[in-house]
């Protein structure tokens, strides 16, 4: 069997070889209820993502911009839980590797080896647990490893560069590399700093780097690629284009297909913008 780190690697690899950088967009698994996120998952796949993040929804999320976090309290009070989720990712993992990303209570509730083997089981590729820091990620690192699930890691334009050296060494799968300082959320203005983080995180780490935070248009995903980015993490756009299509009675999966396949189209154009003779 195929695990978490190798379809990782190999959905990487599949849009390297096509010259762009791989599009991964980010959702709330149980927005705004199970099934509906079902559905938005797999809209995920059939616009075009290389890769999806599934946000397990938590009460105190303190990465989160306004649009992720309404995104979740909804959830919960539609009566999401940890394997509800996990059940939305055995569904996508069919298509696509999905990366988990959950704070750092659910996984210690229910114990670190626990959770790891439970991920595993629902077909997940990989973890991403914002709040846990390097110093205090060994024990989960190991359980994810013995998974074969790929325990990722972020870093961000404050990381020291001796620090982001030790976080980009242990990293598996690839290497979060956060955009910009703060919470996520969509941000008007493309970031200059994209190159320099991205330079810096590449240069610490033997694994793919993914840039997320702030990515709110096809074109800052663009920029994020020409700036030399493996990956590309788009999340609140995503989040309030479900939000905005369910209140005003639309489907939400038909809304998000359409923006994930934007995105997917915009790096395929600019890949082929800079091919020899274009």
């Amino acid at each position: 069997m195929t695990d978490g780190l190798q379809r990782i690697a190999e959905a990487f690899e599949r849009a390297r070889a096509d010259g762009r950088a791989a599009f991964m967009p980010y959702m709330m698994g149980g927005f705004p209820d199970l099934e509906a996120s079902r559905r938005i998952a797999l809209a995920y796949a059939d616009g075009g993502a290389d890769l999806v993040e599934l946000g397990v929804p938590f009460s105190d999320p303190l990465a989160d911009g306004p649009v992720i976090q309404a995104a979740g309290t909804r959830a919960l009070a539609a009566g999401t839980t940890v394997a509800g989720v996990l059940d939305v990712c055995q569904t996508l993992a069919e298509r696509l590797p999905v990366i988990v990303m959950a704070y750092v209570n659910l996984v210690l509730a229910r114990g670190v080896e626990r959770f790891a083997r439970e991920l595993a089981e629902a077909g997940a590729s990989g973890l991403i647990v914002p709040d846990l820091p390097l110093e205090e990620s060994g024990e989960l690192r190991e359980a994810c490893d013995a998974a074969g699930v790929a325990l990722v890691p972020l870093v961000a334009p404050t990381t020291p560069d001796d620090r982001m050296a030790a976080i980009g060494a242990q990293a598996r799968g690839f290497l979060y590399t956060v955009s910009v300082t703060g919470t996520t959320g969509e941000r008007a203005t493309l970031q200059d700093a994209f190159a320099d983080v991205i330079a810096r995180a590449k240069a610490s780490t033997a694994v793919p780097v993914a840039l997320g935070f702030g990515i709110s248009a096809p074109e800052q995903a663009v920029a994020a690629a020409s700036a030399g980015a493996d990956g590309v993490i788009a999340g609140s756009r995503l989040v309030r284009e479900a939000a905005e299509a369910v209140d005003a009675g639309h489907d939400p999966a038909e809304a998000v297909r359409a923006v994930v396949a934007a995105f997917r189209e915009a790096l395929a154009a600019d890949a082929a913008s800079r091919l020899p003779g274009s």
